[in-house]
C-alpha cells in the first residue's frame, strides 16, 4: 500500500520508523533485532535510509591512504526482507548525490520487480566524493529532478526513449522537509519554495527533519500551506540518547536543541539522560497527536530500546498480540 494510502485510511495517527544498514561487513542480526522489537507497534512503513561512496582515509603501514566505497551498503536488500518477511511497506531512500540517472532508473525497476512501490528522494549529503561520469551517463543536480525521473517512470517513461512498450510503474514519492529550513537554503521561506517544486513535480507527501521543539515544525506546516503545500507533512523526530548528543545533533543534522532540554541533560549523570530524552520526546508526541497531525515518524537508527521505553510511557499506540 501506498504511503498516502495509509494515511487517508488511517483511523489514527500512524507511527512510523527510519532504520539505518549496518556498516559494511556488518550481520543482518542487528537489524532483525530492531525489526522484531518494533513490529508491535504496527508500523505501516519503514525507511531504510541509503548511502553513497564516500571518500575514506585509513592509516595504513605506507601511511594515508585514501580510499572511496560505501560503508553502510545494504538498502535493497533490507527493503526486501521487510516486505516481504514482515509484511510492511519498506521505503528505501533514493539519492541525487553519488548515482548517475542511469543507475537510478535500474535501482528504481529492480524495487519495482520487488513490489516496493514507496520511495523517499532526497538530496542525500555531501561524503566529499565526486564520482566520475561514465561516457553518456549524467546526473541529477536537484531532488525535484529526481522527483520528475521517478514520476516520468510512472507514466511510462524511462531514460531511453526507444523502451516505447516499458511498463509504468506505481511509486508512491516522499521528500524531506526542514522545520528549521535547509542549512544552505538562506531562510525558510526560500526552503519552501523549493519543497513546492518537489510537490510540483510529483512528490506525494513530505516527512520532516528531526525538532525537538514543535514549534518549529507547526510554523513550518502553516506556512507550507500558505505556500500552497498541501500534502501531508508528516514530524520526524529523534529521542535524545547521550550528553554527546548535545553537540553532534546541531553539528551534523543543522538543528536547535532547546535550552530547556540541554539544561536537563548538561546537569544529570550519564545513566539518567535516556529517560530524560525519552520524557522530552514523550511531551512532544503527546503535544502533537493533539494537534491532529497524519502520524509520527522516529528515527531508531539501529537502537530499538529507546523507543520501546517511550512507547511504554506513552501507552497510546496498539500493539500486535
Amino acid at each position: 500500500m501506498k504511503v498516502i494510502e495509509h494515511l487517508k485510511n488511517a483511523e489514527e495517527p500512524l507511527i512510523s520508523f527510519e532504520l539505518i544498514p549496518p556498516k559494511r561487513g556488518g550481520d543482518i542480526k542487528s537489524v532483525l533485532s530492531v525489526l522484531d522489537a518494533i513490529m508491535k507497534y504496527n508500523p505501516p512503513f519503514i525507511d531504510i535510509t541509503s548511502h553513497s561512496a564516500e571518500v575514506i582515509y585509513e592509516e595504513t603501514p605506507g601511511g594515508i591512504k585514501k580510499k572511496v566505497k560505501r560503508k553502510r551498503p545494504g538498502t535493497l536488500g533490507i527493503c526486501a526482507l521487510i516486505q516481504n518477511k514482515y509484511n510492511v511497506d519498506a521505503i528505501p531512500h533514493i539519492l541525487v548525490k553519488g548515482f548517475t540517472r542511469e543507475e537510478t532508473e535500474d535501482f528504481l525497476i529492480e524495487l519495482n520487480y520487488l513490489g516496493i512501490e514507496n520511495v523517499l528522494a532526497i538530496r542525500g549529503d555531501d561524503s566529499g566524493y565526486e564520482k566520475p561520469l561514465p561516457l553518456g551517463k549524467s546526473t541529477h543536480r536537484f531532488t525535484s529532478e529526481l522527483v520528475k525521473q521517478i514520476t516520468d517512470m510512472n507514466k511510462g517513461k524511462y531514460l531511453e526513449d526507444s523502451l516505447l512498450d516499458a511498463k509504468p510503474t506505481n511509486f508512491c514519492v516522499g521528500v524531506g522537509g526542514y522545520p528549521e529550513k535547509h542549512f544552505e537554503a538562506p531562510n525558510l521561506k526560500s526552503d519552501i519554495k523549493f519543497i513546492k517544486e518537489k510537490i510540483n513535480a510529483g512528490a506525494d507527501y513530505v516527512v520532516t527533519q528531526m525538532f525537538f521543539d514543535n514549534k518549529f515544525y507547526f510554523d513550518f506546516v502553516d506556512m507550507c500551506k500558505q505556500e500552497g503545500v498541501n500534502v501531508p507533512i508528516i514530524p520526524g523526530l529523534k529521542i535524545l540518547t547521550s550528553k554527546a548528543q548535545l553537540h553532534a545533533i546541531p553539528k551534523n543534522f543543522y538543528i536547535t536543541i532547546p535550552d530547556a532540554l540541554a539544561d536537563e541533560v548538561y546537569a544529570a549523570k550519564p545513566e539518567d539522560v535516556l529517560n530524560i530524552g525519552v520524557e522530552w520526546a514523550s511531551k512532544q508526541v503527546r503535544d502533537l497527536l493533539d494537534k491532529n497531525i497524519p502520524g509520527v515518524h522516529f528515527y531508531i537508527m539501529l537502537n530499538s530500546k529507546p523507543i520501546r521505553l517511550l512507547m511504554d510511557r506513552l501507552k497510546l499506540f496498539k500493539k500486535k498480540t
